[in-house]
């Protein structure tokens, strides 16, 4: 898992790459949660899903926005984070030339980064949205989505409920050949506490799932 450093637009950020060994291969990259609530890019969740793409023969990133850990810069309320992300794709992709398919994963206010990216990237195929903070950030910008995807949140989450993502989900998902799927995980909070094991038995099925269909095609 080597250490990688990158040029964002507020100078050195810090992430961690593992490539594939297959030529072309697609481009995972996650995004750790609120900068100023402790998210890092070492977050359980950043890494298990960091993990699951590496077992399905992806590239694989992650790194902290700009102000945490090493990377330069201070925070910036979603919008310099989003310049970050821009820039790590563009990196993962310089390096991966033949790389035609991207997917993104984010969690609490990484997803909200995570699907803006998705909006502006067309080469991005297919998302995770973990415990996306619908009640604090606006996701209006969602229309129609471009990509199928995968929303999960937890029960017991009152950080960011399960009703107000609902709603989001609920205006985009009868655009035509997009699906978004949604799974509720019973008896998890916000950060999924004892219930990471239960979360990625779901990412884990959906990236077989996605990953296997496109493969057969």
């Amino acid at each position: 898992m080597p250490e990688v450093i990158f040029t964002g637009p507020a100078g050195r950020i810090e992430g961690r790459y593992t490539p594939s060994k297959t030529k072309g291969a697609p481009i995972g990259v996650v995004l750790h949660p609120h900068p100023q609530f402790g998210g890092t890019m070492n977050n359980q969740i950043v890494y298990a899903i960091y993990y699951a793409f590496l077992a399905r023969g992806m590239s694989a990133l992650r790194f902290n926005f700009r102000g945490v850990g090493r990377s330069q810069g201070n925070f910036d309320h979603g919008q310099g984070e989003l310049s970050d992300a821009a820039a790590a794709l563009d990196w993962a992709q310089a390096i991966n030339p033949e790389a035609r398919a991207c997917w993104i994963a984010g969690i609490s206010f990484g997803a909200w980064i995570g699907m803006q990216l998705l909006m502006r990237r067309p080469e991005i195929e297919g998302f995770i949205s973990v415990a996306a903070p619908a009640n604090r950030f606006d996701f209006s910008f969602l229309a129609p989505c471009p990509s199928s995807g995968l929303f999960i949140h937890g029960a017991q989450d009152r950080v960011a409920p399960v009703k107000d993502v609902m709603s989001v989900i609920e205006k985009v998902k009868t655009q035509r050949g997009i699906q978004l799927e949604h799974a509720v995980i019973d008896g998890a909070n916000h950060f999924f506490e004892n219930k990471t094991e239960e979360l990625m038995e779901i990412v884990n099925a959906y990236l077989d799932k996605r990953l296997g269909i496109e493969q057969a095609e």
